[in-house]
């Protein structure tokens, strides 16, 4: 008998941060690898230069390529909401994926994060511990080049010792605070209120080929230099171990073959051509809604009707006010850390963990903004925008979301893209958990203001969108209730992989890219052996 002839090794759709690093670590190896991306390669000057000309400076997606193939996000009518929250994601499509416009957040989840179940009687369990991430927690650090503090007990918990358990320090160290985190947390800090530093990936020395930040201070929506890292640096290095990146490539169908294993993957262009492609191995690396939307429409890995289902984001609130001093918002990068007192204790058995991150983007927009709206013009107007911009804070909390079947996605019936590709339909409620959390960080925010001194321009923005998809392919220890197992195999297909931070089950209250990116990896040396 002929030996099946396959097109790759690894097919890998979705060229993200958390597919990207998948098929460096399997093209490393040795093993062939094709990448599929419904966008294109953008080089950074064009993004920038978007940016500059776009009169859109909030939009953080608008730099962006926005095709009618390949739609992000943000394009009206893509995202059908039918729930009590507008879940409107700023995700995008091209080489790289979304961490172009991240804050650049590199949290590990904390081990009591993945025991939420065990500990605390709410929410579901990880299937594996944090000793067995922790490797691959490292591996991922030293890929993206992650600045941290080898000193903070990042649980804020203030245990007198660096937490969670590290087997090698940060690869790049912490950065200095910059004068508006440092008054913040002098005063605020005083009054009983744990001030952390952010592991982040925004490298404060030269990198993997990546400059040293400047301070820009708009990673938001590109660092103009590159210094911030985003999934085209792995892309790229994933090409030179020899995977193939092929853009313009919508895959809309996964196929299945003999004996319960996935056979081919179709993808079409943006010219309505279609191509079948085979592999051994199969890799869904989209983001957290678009993983799901592709196994719903053909039908994959759904045996446990999970699919779709218990959607999470770190849904939150946000506070603004004006110090009785100058701060001087805006210089160096847009976030540095926060308040950690909620992330981790016992009232995780009553309401949600809470992180109150600081934001220090440049407020002059927004400040401006304001101003007109209260009739401000002129000569006044000038010198309103430099007193309110360099007295400038603002809060931006996230609360930890539970898993819920009712909150899903699923492809849209009556909406299509321009490939008749069907758009995205979304569900999504909070819950008692996260309220009485947003309760407790509004008396936080209270007392904030009263300790700078400070008059409030917004403390009742409603929930907002903070773009952490998790949730919606679920890991398990059962085939009855999640879509994956502890290696992100899927339950109901043996090569079929999940690299995406839908995967995560128990939402803690950080940022999920690192520990999908670690997931990834982790699964990538599975493969490998296999193969």
């Amino acid at each position: 008998m002929m030996p099946i002839q396959y097109d790759a090794d690894v097919i890998v759709v979705g060229s993200g941060a958390v597919g990207s690093n998948l098929a460096y670590e399997l093209a490393k190896q040795g093993k062939s690898v094709l990448i599929l991306e419904a966008g294109v390669w953008v080089p950074r000057w064009k993004i920038v230069e978007n940016f500059r000309t776009s009169p859109r400076k909030v939009n953080r997606n608008d730099p962006y390529p926005n095709a009618p193939w390949a739609p992000n996000s943000y394009t009206p009518g893509y995202i059908e909401n039918t729930g009590e929250f507008d879940f409107r994601p700023g995700m995008l499509r091209l080489v790289g994926g979304t961490t172009w416009h991240w804050g650049g957040a590199t949290w590990r989840f904390l081990p009591n994060d993945m025991k939420l179940r065990t500990l605390y009687g709410v929410g579901r369990d990880w299937p594996l511990s944090y000793d067995e991430l922790e490797p691959y927690y490292t591996r991922a650090e030293y890929n993206l080049g992650v600045s941290g503090s080898d000193t903070q007990d990042q649980s804020g918990q203030r245990r007198g010792a660096a937490y969670p358990p590290r087997s090698a320090p940060y690869p790049v160290h912490n950065e200095e605070e910059t004068y508006y985190f440092q008054r913040l947390k002098e005063r605020i800090g005083a009054e009983g209120y744990e001030f952390l530093h952010e592991p982040h990936v925004r490298t404060n020395r030269p990198y993997d080929g990546r400059p040293a930040c400047c301070g820009n201070n708009n990673c938001m929506p590109v660092c103009p230099i590159g210094a911030m890292y985003s999934g085209e640096v792995h892309a790229k290095h994933a090409q030179a171990q020899g995977a193939r990146v092929i853009p313009d490539a919508t895959v809309f169908r996964i196929e299945k073959g003999d004996g319960g294993k996935i056979a081919a993957v179709h993808y079409r262009t943006s010219l309505g051509n279609d191509a079948r492609l085979t592999a051994r191995y199969f890799v869904m690396a989209c983001n957290g809604l678009e993983t799901p939307k592709l196994l719903l429409m053909s039908d994959v890995a759904n045996s446990s009707d999970q699919v779709g289902r218990n959607l999470m984001d770190h849904t939150g609130i946000g506070l603004q006010f004006l110090a009785d001093e100058p701060l001087w918002t805006g210089r160096g990068p847009i976030q540095q850390g926060g308040v950690f007192n909620w992330r981790d204790g016992a009232f995780r058995s009553e309401h949600a963990a809470i992180k109150h991150a600081i934001n220090n983007a440049v407020p002059n927009q927004e400040v401006t903004r304001i101003l007109l709206e209260r009739g401000v013009v002129g000569k006044k107007l000038d010198e309103q925008i430099r007193h309110m911009s360099a007295r400038w804070v603002e809060f931006s909390t996230t609360f930890e979301m539970l898993p819920h079947a009712h909150n899903r996605v699923q492809p849209s019936t009556i909406r299509t893209d321009a490939l008749g590709i069907p758009t995205l339909k979304v569900h999504y409620e909070t819950d008692d958990y996260i309220a009485r959390g947003a309760a407790r960080a509004r008396e936080d925010f209270a007392r904030f203001v009263a300790i700078m001194g400070g008059t409030v321009i917004e403390d009742h923005t409603g929930w907002q969108n903070r773009d952490h998809l998790m949730g919606t392919v679920l890991m398990g220890d059962d085939p009855r209730d999640s879509v994956v197992n502890h290696e992100c195999r899927s339950w109901d297909h043996s090569n079929l992989f999940m690299a995406t931070t839908g995967v995560i089950p128990a939402s803690g209250v950080v940022n999920p890219t690192l520990a999908a990116i670690a997931l990834a990896i982790r699964s990538a040396d599975i493969i490998a052996k296999e193969i």
